[in-house]
């Protein structure tokens, strides 16, 4: 587990030395956030408990939605465009042979990112949110660690969706378009768009069973104090589940790929 550790510390370590990167992302995700909380002022002044939301809790969902966004990777990551491209040029085979799982190795790096997106990105616009709109923040300093283990579930479920995207250039050879496709659900289905919760019938019933939805619209539920006591125990389980089912197709996908490692030019 030492050698994960270290990997999972080079992953954040890896993301941190863009700093000048790093400001742009912070003003990039400032600045679309402003201009998604003030769409929907427009909306909740209208319909104001849509959704089931209030207006301060639909302005949190906004700035939450802007920390959370490279944090669990809703538009992609790199890794799995890294990924694949060793597959594509055959580099994974070197992966293979190293005393490590590739699963595991890849993950750990995942969460050494995901933790610094979190510090680096995702706090400065949920800060800056809060000073300019009323937001919904927790009254219960518990809820925020609470918050904490939901988004490091929906971090996993979002690696494990990334890694079986990754995977399928085994097959494609080039899975560029797979990790298109990837990221337009990613966006749409966390409910980075619009809350889940808008979402009509049998669409919306849909889309919250959808493991998508642990990336953003759980652990912003979380957030807002919508899951308490066993119903905050049965959200943890529906991310862990979807964590647990992808993770182990992954490693099974990973197992019958590696039997016929295929690379373009032979």
């Amino acid at each position: 587990m030492r050698l994960y550790a270290v990997v999972a510390a080079g992953g954040f370590r890896r993301y941190a030395t863009y700093r000048t990167a790093t400001l742009a992302g912070v003003f990039t995700n400032t600045v679309f956030g402003f201009i998604v909380a003030y769409t929907y002022l427009a909306l909740w002044d209208e319909r104001p408990q849509l959704g089931g939301y209030d207006q301060s809790e639909a302005l949190t969902y906004v700035w939450l939605g802007q920390a959370l966004l490279m944090t669990c990777a809703m538009m992609g990551s790199g890794f799995e465009s890294e990924l694949t491209e060793r597959i594509r040029t055959g580099d994974i085979a070197v992966d293979l042979y190293r005393p490590a799982d590739l699963q595991l190795w890849w993950l750990a790096g995942d969460l050494g990112r995901a933790a610094f997106h979190l510090l680096g990105r995702g706090v400065a616009p949920m800060v800056l949110g809060s000073l300019a709109f009323d937001l919904a923040l927790p009254g219960s300093p518990w809820m925020w660690p609470a918050f904490l283990v939901s988004v490091l579930l929906g971090v996993v479920v979002s690696f494990a969706l990334r890694f079986l995207v990754a995977l399928s250039a085994f097959w494609l050879m080039d899975g560029a378009g797979a990790l298109q496709m990837a990221m337009l659900a990613g966006l749409f289905f966390s409910g980075m768009l619009l809350p889940l919760t808008l979402f009509p019938g049998v669409l919306g019933e849909v889309a919250r069973a959808l493991p998508w939805s642990s990336l953003l619209q759980v652990p912003a539920d979380v957030f807002l104090g919508r899951y308490t006591g066993w119903g905050l125990l049965s959200a943890y389980a529906f991310q862990a589940g979807w964590a647990v089912v992808l993770l182990l197709a992954g490693r099974l996908l990973q197992s019958v790929a590696t039997r016929r490692v295929v690379v373009q030019g032979g």
